[in-house]
């Protein structure tokens, strides 16, 4: 079993009325990594690929709010939308004094991750995007009618092409 530098610790913070708990390792002076997970699960998703990636990053990996060791309010309470989700990821981010980051994105996480790049992409170092959605709900303003993003968050290689590999 490897051993790294780097362990995870376990930490909450307070945020608009919510706990938001998360694991963190690194070294918070080097490039960040906000991992964002999917449903139905947690942080404890990232806990074999925290350690490894804290050798070259800060690596922030919170619950989302109603999942995990997050608060869990009541859709009376809270309003569980991507983008008030979103909104109490923000304010955790600045809580953490987090400011530049890659975003490190996997299912639920996706539309969440897609509306903090979209209403500020200049703190965006870059998207790493698995098992992601893309419709309207999750994509926000910054996205065109159709659903493609500006060309701001694409890099402009060209396209590559190959032959055609079937399946089956």
């Amino acid at each position: 079993m490897q051993t790294y530098r780097h362990k995870i610790r376990h930490e909450t913070v307070s945020v608009q009325g919510l706990d938001i708990f998360y694991r963190h390792a690194g070294d918070p002076e080097l490039p960040a990594i906000l991992l964002l997970h999917g449903y139905p699960t947690s942080s404890y998703m990232y806990r074999d690929v925290i350690e490894p990636l804290a050798e070259t990053a800060y690596v922030v990996a919170p619950d989302l709010p109603g999942f995990g060791y997050s608060s869990a309010p009541s859709a009376d309470a809270y309003d569980y939308t991507f983008e008030k989700i979103a909104d109490t990821i923000d304010a955790f981010l600045a809580a953490l004094d987090l400011e530049r980051f890659f975003l490190f994105l996997h299912d639920f996480g996706t539309p969440v991750g897609y509306h903090l790049a979209t209403r500020r992409p200049d703190r965006i170092r870059g998207l790493i995007v698995q098992n992601g959605n893309a419709h309207d709900e999750g994509l926000g303003q910054g996205w065109g009618r159709d659903g493609t993003p500006q060309r701001r968050f694409l890099p402009t290689r060209p396209r590559r092409t190959g032959p055609s590999c079937p399946i089956g």
